[in-house]
């Protein structure tokens, strides 16, 4: 409120002065009413100062308050991404007659038997045929028996027994024959199998079994020791460790093949981790370093490559992406901008990226007693989740189909959603983290709607997260790695563990399979044959 000055009251006795005393009392008021009026100015200023001030630190207060609370539940709060007033802008009965109906709009040269059937997924009753099975045979005594005309068998109940491990040790003997010729003798050996780390105590069923339960188990090497130490033979950690760094040697040849063959293809996804190394030549134990990991690869020929780096730098997917020219999904981070422009590779970005932010947001908001009034997040996450939701409902369709239904459902949602963005950006506090989940879905838009260019590719990055998870988990046990060479080892083991599992393999048994055979691979064809989709076809067609 405006402060009004006084205005002086002119009392009786004034009429007797004269005009040029009036006037300078006059003059004197006004000036009097002029510093009056300048001070009440001054104090306006500072009032309204005051209020910016009280303005600007409760929306500081705000602000902290709200990263506190985001801070407390990604520590503590469950990590599921659902909110309780989560808007749902969609029918799900509506969105599936709407896909029905796309279906019979296809053209003739799209069938249906492009599409492959869900497998319907069937309770698992007793156990698999593949394991070995013991039949125990529960018998009466001949004088129970006595007088019966005969007796037979049935089948009562089926139990898991579990045959704990044991260590063997394997003897060589080598067989020499003696020959003499010309007053000499020549002896001759049986040939002995070649090893792939060449004098090495451990089999290569022992190394599998290192490198599976480390890598793909979370089993580190300390624990193993212990568990080798009960089963009547100590085999130091330092001992597994030597070995698994030289396989890394043994493995490169295979690793690079598998890198030539990804990147021939048209659609990698990216994706990278912190990994603390306490050795690295000019940087410190604690600070970052990083293994990145690429996922993708020709149809039926998925590889999963992890690579360890000391640095974030751009030049790093320039080096792993070297002659990929295809389509590139990853999240909003600004490294892989050079090998985009390098190679003009098309980038597109990943949805649980932007989906994230906004419930961080959410989880920022806190909960406000029973306020029932909607967050622009929640509203935001309301435009986001039918995206998904019509991601489910044609995951089963061809690539052909998958694309008409993104152009004709995905597409128009989308700039709903960009429209709703630009008009209410502005109206969000700076700073806050919704304002930033905003600015960052804007911003990466171009590349966050290019998954709706084709039917094969993916609304998100999740097949790259899912297969970095695995070393996420590990790394909580193990912690970090001593060296440099441990960290490229570790990054070889990773790679050939879950591009067994893109292909359908069981890790360990695909790991023991090219141990057995990588020592004899010394041709381009042989060591073909050790790639992880060779072993799943040849698999296949034995079934």
């Amino acid at each position: 409120m405006k402060i009004q000055p006084e205005t002086p009251v002119i009392t009786p006795q004034l009429s007797g002065l004269s005009a040029a005393e009036l006037l300078s009392m006059v003059a004197g008021l006004q000036q009097q009413l002029a510093a009056q009026q300048a001070e009440l100015e001054q104090r306006e200023r500072a009032l309204e100062q005051r209020d910016r001030t009280v303005r600007q630190r409760d929306q500081y207060i705000e602000l902290l308050e709200e990263l506190l609370r985001w801070k407390r539940a990604q520590q503590f709060a469950a990590s599921s991404e659902k909110s309780a007033h989560q808007l749902h802008l969609f029918d799900e009965a509506e969105l599936e007659a709407e896909i029905d109906a796309l279906r019979e709009q296809l053209p003739e040269g799209i069938e249906e038997t492009d599409t492959p059937k869900p497998a319907r997924q069937r309770r698992q009753r007793g156990f698999s045929d593949k394991l070995l099975r013991e039949r125990i045979e529960l018998t009466l005594s001949e004088q129970e028996k006595a007088g019966a005309t005969s007796t037979f068998f049935t089948k009562v109940k089926e139990e898991l027994h579990f045959i704990p491990a044991q260590l063997k040790v394997l003897e060589y003997w080598q067989e020499k024959a003696v020959f003499e010729q010309e007053g000499e003798e020549r002896i001759l050996a049986a040939r002995r199998p070649l090893h792939p780390l060449g004098k090495c105590i451990a089999t290569p069923s022992l190394l599998a079994y290192l490198i599976t339960s480390k890598y793909a188990d979370g089993l580190p090497l300390y624990r193993q020791e212990q568990m080798f130490k009960r089963l009547g033979h100590a085999l130091s950690r330092t001992s597994m460790a030597h070995w698994i760094i030289r396989l890394d040697t043994v493995f490169r040849p295979l690793i690079n093949l598998m890198r030539e063959v990804q990147n021939s293809g048209d659609y990698l996804q990216a994706d990278e981790t912190r990994i603390q190394v306490l050795k690295e030549d000019g940087k410190t134990a604690q600070s970052d370093k990083w293994m990145w990991v690429t996922r993708g690869g020709p149809p039926h020929r998925p590889s999963v490559l992890f690579a360890y780096d000391p640095s974030r730098a751009g030049r790093v997917p320039v080096r792993l992406l070297d002659d990929f020219t295809g389509i590139l999904q990853a999240d909003g981070y600004s490294g892989y901008a050079q090998v985009c422009r390098t190679n003009a590779i098309t980038r597109i970005g990943c949805w649980d990226h932007a989906r994230r932010k906004f419930m961080d947001a959410i989880k920022g908001a806190g909960s406000k007693g029973k306020q029932t009034r909607v967050s622009k997040a929640e509203i935001a996450l309301g435009h986001i989740t039918p995206l998904y939701a019509i991601e489910r409902q044609i995951k089963d369709m061809s690539p052909a189909e998958r694309y008409r239904a993104r152009q004709e459902l995905s597409l128009p949602r989308l700039t709903a959603f960009k429209a709703w963005l630009e008009e209410h950006v502005g109206r969000v506090l700076k700073t806050s983290l919704t304002r930033k989940a905003m600015e960052y879905t804007l911003k990466q838009w171009p590349e966050l709607v290019g998954y709706c260019a084709r039917g094969d590719l993916h609304i998100s990055n999740v097949l790259a997260e899912n297969a970095i998870r695995p070393f996420a988990v590990g790394r909580k046990a193990w912690l970090f790695a001593d060296t440099p060479q441990g960290a490229h080892a570790s990054a070889s083991c990773y790679s050939l563990i879950e591009s067994a599992k893109a292909n359908g393999l069981e890790p360990s048994r695909y790991i023991a399979h090219v141990l057995s055979l990588i020592a004899e691979a010394d041709t381009l064809e042989k060591l073909e044959a050790l790639l992880p989709w060779q072993l799943a076809a040849e698999l296949s067609q034995k079934q």
